[in-house]
Parts: C-alpha cells; sequence; structure tokens
C-alpha cells in the first residue's frame, strides 16, 4: 500500500490556494495623515526630594541637632541653639524648595541648594565649636570609632535609623556624627549640582524649553498641513471616481426598473386576457348546461 504524502501550501506564496496574504486592493481608499503627537513638556523631569539621599540625610541632621540642642545646650541665653537648629532647618527646606522648583527653573534649583549648602555648612561649623570649646575629641580615622561611623552613617539615610539612639549617644558622639553627617550632605550635593550644571548646558533652561516646545509644536502643524494639502487631490479623484460608480450604478437601477416595470405591464396584461378567456368558458359551460337540461 502506497502511502500519498500531501505538500503543504506555503502562506507566503501568492499563487498557493491557502496563502494568508490579502491581495492589495488598488481602490483602497487613501487616509488622511494623523494628527501630530502632542509637544513635550517644558517641564524638566526631577527626582522626587524625598527620595534624595542628601534630604533625608539632612532630615536626619534637623531631628537629631533639635534633639541635641534640648540635651547639651542650655535652653536660655544662648543664640547658638537657634542658630544650629535654624541651620539645621534651613538646609533641609531649601533641599525641597530648590527641588519643587527645579522643575521649570534649574538655576533657581542650584541657587536654593546652594542656600542649603552654606546652612549645611553654618552647622558643621557650630558642631565643630561645640568639640573644641568643651574639649571634646573631634574623631579621625586613627580613631576607633571612626570607621564603625563613616559606615553607619553612609549606610543610614532615613531618620528611623538614628532615632532610637538620640536619647543613647554622649554629647561628643551625636556632636561627631552630625559633623560627619554634614560632610556626607555636602559632597552628595555638590555632586548633584554637577549634575545639574550638565543638565543645564546640554538641555538649557526653561526659555530654552519654552522655545523648543513652541518650535516643535509649529514644525508639527506645518508637517501636517502639508501632509494634509498633499492628500487632497488623492482624496478628490477618489471622490470623483465614487460620484462616478455611483451615477452608474443609480443609471443601472433605473434601467432595470424601467424593463421590471415592462415586464410587469405584460404580466398584468396576459392576467387580464386570461381571466376574459376563463369567463367565456364558464359562460358557454352554463349555456349549453341550460340547453341540456
Amino acid at each position: 500500500m502506497t502511502k500519498t504524502t500531501t505538500t503543504p501550501s506555503n502562506p507566503s506564496n501568492p499563487n498557493s490556494p491557502n496563502s494568508l496574504s490579502t491581495p492589495s486592493n488598488p481602490n483602497t481608499p487613501t487616509k488622511p495623515p494623523k494628527p501630530p503627537k502632542p509637544f513635550k513638556s517644558i517641564f524638566r523631569r526631577v527626582t522626587k526630594w524625598q527620595d534624595l539621599w542628601f534630604y533625608q540625610k539632612s532630615e536626619v541632621l534637623y531631628q537629631m541637632t533639635y534633639v541635641f540642642c534640648e540635651r547639651f545646650l542650655p535652653k536660655y541665653g544662648d543664640r547658638t541653639v537657634d542658630q544650629m537648629v535654624q541651620a539645621a532647618r534651613s538646609g533641609k527646606q531649601n533641599i525641597v524648595e530648590g527641588s519643587e522648583d527645579g522643575k521649570t527653573s534649574t538655576e533657581t534649583e542650584i541657587r536654593l541648594l546652594n542656600v542649603a549648602r552654606a546652612s549645611i555648612g553654618e552647622l558643621r561649623s557650630d558642631y565643630l565649636d561645640y568639640i573644641n570649646t568643651r574639649e571634646l575629641h573631634k574623631w579621625t580615622p586613627d580613631d576607633t570609632r571612626f570607621q564603625p561611623m563613616q559606615d553607619f552613617t553612609k549606610s543610614h539615610n532615613k531618620i528611623s535609623d538614628y532615632e532610637p539612639y538620640f536619647n543613647k549617644w554622649s554629647a561628643e558622639e551625636m556632636a561627631n556624627i552630625g559633623l560627619t553627617l554634614c560632610f556626607q550632605v555636602d559632597t552628595m550635593m555638590n555632586k548633584y549640582m554637577e549634575s545639574l550644571e550638565k543638565s543645564f548646558v546640554t538641555e538649557g533652561g526653561i526659555k530654552e524649553r519654552m522655545h523648543q516646545a513652541r518650535t516643535g509644536y509649529r514644525e508639527q502643524q506645518d508637517r501636517h498641513l502639508a501632509e494634509l494639502e498633499q492628500s487632497v487631490p488623492a482624496l478628490q479623484q477618489q471622490l470623483t471616481q465614487a460620484k462616478a460608480e455611483a451615477d452608474k450604478w443609480k443609471a443601472e437601477a433605473a434601467k432595470w426598473k424601467a424593463e421590471a416595470a415592462k415586464w410587469k405591464a405584460k404580466y398584468d396584461d396576459l392576467k387580464q386576457r386570461a381571466l376574459k378567456a376563463y369567463q367565456a368558458k364558464e359562460e358557454e359551460i352554463e349555456r349549453l348546461k341550460r340547453e341540456k337540461g
């Protein structure tokens, strides 16, 4: 018994009976061009200030400085308390304001971040003065406590990581940790501001982005208008062809309508003659029955 095999048709072959390709229709209507895409936003994409590590550390500095002043500085008669708390708060708040304003102005963001840096620098000086005036020890790399402090502060940014120790650390420990956090925040902010500088040089400020957005929008509109104008002749030609086709079918329909009316008239005439013949036969039959009876 010979086994027959059926060769499957090739879907990519247009001559195959089972081809999946669809032949192109030359009468397919031309579609008008799609409207242009929305223009690019003029606002910068900025990192949320809550996610900035140097902001998180500045928040730790503010909370820790407040507790430090409450524990180790006199509540009255010493302006250092207000200066330290205000410096810590200014550093934190100017980061927030600068980040928010950075959506529209890189210049304003850099300026406010620089204000924040100055405030953190002032706070750093206050912690250093506290260590020196109280004859405490400023931890250096040769101190056994220095590296553990560095490791902890580098790997922890959230206030929840530090808060449990606020009432446990000594004045020397808090002052050294505050000093270290000030250095770290300043270093991070410097690197961040360098990235803002590069972004400003390559992308420009709000005026440049507004000009680019407006120019880009106009160019999109001009291209869209040109595409529409180019598509008009083809659409007009298709409209003319469609109208001619409609007139053709309208004439064809009128012809068939006239033909149908003619056949209907013939049918009605035949029907009337048949009825007359039938009635005549009926009358003849009735007459013959009467004569026979």
